[in-house]
């Protein structure tokens, strides 16, 4: 019996962009998390230009609230859509005596204080996964890329992978869990995928494995639709796209507009090299597994693993030969300053360096639950 269930991507003529934005609410006195995502909402809906509320999204848990562009060209675009939907939030925000904390996780938070959004999902979603699904106090930022055509896109999300610890170096900011020091720059990778269709995506090739993947996760009751494969990068065929889900919450507006900008440049480079007939360089999963550990556990100090020959480096020796390679491709898409300013996060530290940092001059956590929330207006 053959499961397979057809899937048709809808083919995006341009590689647009797309970015989603998490952001926990912590309180404004205590800096804990703050279960006021329903009272932030409803003011949103009072909003005098409906179009703000559709780029304000709620999430599965009352902390939490989601900045989603429209379809941009650009990063230089997507980041001004971002700007005006967060002035909107915190204005919002400040009438209700909470800020936005832009961290993959809170240093000190405690899951079992935390309200669920009312939604069926959600609901079924906590049911199924139970304590982990309780656990999940993490925020990140997803970046869609428009492909062209359907057969570009498995090749490219494969790929893809060789980059992950890169991403996920440049962008770890969730060092602390539950009041202590995880040992990790990224725990929310390793949180994340402990969900049940969450984590690295299996490496096909072709777009019929995807489909008979899909068949045989419905037919097993595994999923219900597409959304609920949760995987680091995947397809997402109704907007016509790659999403690439790796990067922990992010607590700048430079520094996501440099990752942003860096994941369309690596989109298209991919996209360029398809079209020109080459075979895209992929790696073995069981190196893709080790290289997201070794990001997740030593951040920008990882050595990671550079091809399928068991070649090591530096991430960050790795990352500045990267950045000259795609030199060109950024000029193609308008976004050479942007692309420049990810060489500046090793030099002034990855967010988790500076959480630890704060931590150490203060022994205090809500000292860096401050310092988070002020990196946002600089």
């Amino acid at each position: 019996m053959n499961n397979r269930r057809s899937i048709e991507f809808n083919t995006s003529p341009r590689p647009t962009l797309g970015v989603e934005w998490e952001f926990a609410l912590v309180d404004k006195q205590t800096r804990d998390l703050s279960n006021s995502a329903a009272e932030l909402f409803e003011q949103v809906s009072r909003l005098d230009n409906p179009s703000s509320g559709d780029r304000i999204h709620k999430e599965l848990l009352r902390n939490t609230v989601e900045l989603v562009t429209g379809i941009c060209r650009n990063t230089g675009e997507a980041i001004a859509d971002l700007s005006e939907s967060m002035a909107v939030v915190r204005r919002i925000a400040d009438e209700i005596g909470v800020d936005l904390f832009g961290g993959g996780t809170h240093p000190f938070a405690r899951w079992s204080t935390q309200q669920l959004t009312p939604a069926p999902r959600y609901a079924e979603l906590i049911e199924r996964t139970q304590w982990w699904g309780r656990q999940m106090l993490i925020w990140g930022v997803h970046v869609h890329v428009g492909v062209n055509h359907r057969d570009k896109v498995l090749p490219i999300v494969s790929s893809l992978l060789n980059q992950y610890p890169h991403l996920l170096a440049l962008s770890a900011s969730s060092p602390m869990w539950a009041g202590q020091d995880t040992g990790y720059a990224s725990n929310r990778a390793m949180m994340f995928q402990q969900l049940p269709t969450a984590g690295l995506p299996f490496q096909f090739q072709e777009w019929s494995e995807f489909e008979n993947f899909v068949g045989d996760q419905m037919t097993t009751g595994i999923i219900e639709n597409l959304n609920e494969i949760r995987w680091d990068i995947r397809p997402s065929p109704t907007l016509g796209t790659v999403e690439i889900r790796v990067c922990d919450g992010v607590s700048t507006v430079a520094e996501l507009a440099g990752l942003v900008a860096l994941i369309h440049c690596l989109v298209v480079d991919l996209d360029h090299r398809l079209d020109a007939g080459e075979e895209l360089p992929v790696m073995a999963p069981w190196l893709v597994q080790e290289n997201k550990w070794r990001a997740a556990r030593y951040g920008l100090d990882a050595i990671i693993i550079t091809d399928a020959q068991c070649n090591e480096r530096l991430v960050t020796d790795d990352l500045d030969d990267m950045l000259t390679r795609l030199a060109p491709i950024a000029v193609e898409l308008d976004c050479v300053d942007e692309l420049a300013s990810v060489a500046d996060i090793p030099r002034r530290g990855g967010s988790y360096q500076r959480q630890r940092k704060i931590y150490a001059e203060t022994g205090d956590m809500v000292a860096v639950v401050d310092a988070v929330v002020g990196e946002l207006s600089r």
